[in-house]
């Protein structure tokens, strides 16, 4: 058991990413194996012992515990995911609501500015006082002039300007004073050194470092690749990659799924609705077939399993089919840097009667996979088994997946 620390850091992960437009909430876009978050977090976990609290965008939770897990290490016990709001002043309140009651010392970091040195963090953390929030900040070094439309109307001192950073640390009871009264004056601050200073409570200064830029726009993202590849991070055991790091050779993931007949409406197995025979019952359509590739994909990446990322925690997945499933479990492995290679399935069961639509089947579970190879098979079990006397049916898949090349990337 670790000892309960008193400082705590709240890692925001909720925005959309809307300007990086990479097809996926920003803190889940890959920068190379690994995605913005997971980066960040090795940051953060590379510091001195803290309560981590993750605030995840609705639906993501489990990725994220995923990516929270997989850089924790030892540490794994401090860490914790929560839900996201609309607005990233009601992210920050999520995250405040969730630390634990000897935490003293708060900082906030944003997941996007994820190659910040833990040097920086430990530095916030160690600056704040009982009075004062501390945030690390860059000068400002371009020269920069008021304008009015078109025309320049003035010069601005620089020297009088910094640009800020995160992690930002604060006083936790002064912080949530100063959340209290931004929630009840219906303001949204740019940050929380902003919504500390409307307060009327005082902010110090502190060196931060160029590599706490955030990634906002793809040039971003592409600046902390290219970061990466001239000088990697130089990671402690603790923080080492896990088996969710792409490795030079092929991948086998097995996964197995198991469904009852007795569900409602249409029985959907193998991407495909089998009209006038019985249903599945499930959370979500009930598709074993799909289940079962799902598990055998994240299994051989490393990345969880299907009760993880689609589980009754996430019930935006309920009556969803399997390309939905199976779409968002290739964007997974795709931002752990994998490329799926073929699927096998087999299921066992009496009905429905498979070979007709083997074909088609096929072809929507590989659609649904990027194109990636899928073959289905199916057998029967002599009446052996629930399987054999038509209570449902089992499922086995087997997955093979590789690290992605630069032409895939």
């Amino acid at each position: 058991m670790l000892p309960v620390p008193d400082t705590a850091i709240i890692v925001v992960a909720a925005g959309s990413g809307t300007r990086l437009d990479a097809g996926a909430p920003k803190a889940f876009v890959g920068i190379d194996t690994h995605s913005i978050l997971r980066h960040a977090l090795d940051g953060v976990f590379a510091a001195a012992p803290a309560q981590v609290v993750v605030v995840a965008p609705p639906g993501f939770e489990g990725d994220a515990e995923t990516e929270m897990q997989a850089a924790a290490g030892d540490r794994v016990e401090l860490g914790r995911v929560v839900t996201g709001a609309d607005t990233r002043q009601g992210s920050v309140a999520a995250g405040l609501a969730a630390l634990w009651g000897d935490v003293r010392t708060v900082l906030v970091h944003d997941a996007a500015r994820a190659l910040t040195p833990p040097e920086v963090i430990d530095a916030v953390a160690d600056a704040v006082d009982a009075g004062s929030g501390v945030i690390p900040t860059l000068p400002v070094i371009d020269t920069l002039k008021k304008v009015d439309g078109g025309d320049i109307v003035g010069a601005v001192d620089r020297s009088e300007l910094a640009a800020a950073m995160t992690p930002q640390g604060f006083p936790r009871d002064l912080l949530e004073r100063a959340y209290e009264a931004a929630l009840a004056s219906g303001i949204e601050y740019t940050d929380d050194a902003a919504l500390f200073a409307a307060a009327g409570l005082p902010l110090r200064r502190i060196d931060g470092a160029a590599r706490g830029f955030k990634i906002t726009t793809p040039d971003d993202l592409e600046r902390a690749r290219q970061l990466l590849t001239d000088a990697p991070v130089t990671r402690t055991a603790r923080t080492a990659p896990t088996s969710a790091a792409p490795a030079a050779v092929p991948r086998v993931g097995v996964g197995t799924d198991v469904h009852a007949f007795g569900g409602e409406g249409s029985l959907w197995l193998a991407g495909l609705e089998w009209p006038g025979e019985p249903p599945l019952s499930g959370h979500s359509d009930g598709d074993a077939v799909a289940h079962a590739m799902v598990d055998a994909l994240l299994g051989a990446a490393g990345l969880g399993d299907i009760g993880e990322h689609f589980g009754t925690a996430h019930p935006e997945y309920a009556g969803a089919h399997a390309e939905v499933f199976l779409a968002r479990t290739r964007q997974i492995l795709e931002e752990a840097g994998f490329a799926i290679g073929n699927v096998s399935v087999q299921f066992q069961g009496n009905r429905p009667r498979f070979s007709a639509r083997r074909a088609e089947a096929e072809s929507v579970l590989s659609t649904a996979l990027g194109g990636a190879p899928v073959s289905v098979t199916a057998t029967t079990t002599d009446g052996l088994g629930f399987s054999g006397r038509g209570e449902g049916v089992a499922v086995t898949a087997v997955a093979l997946i590789v690290a992605r090349t630069a032409e895939q990337a």
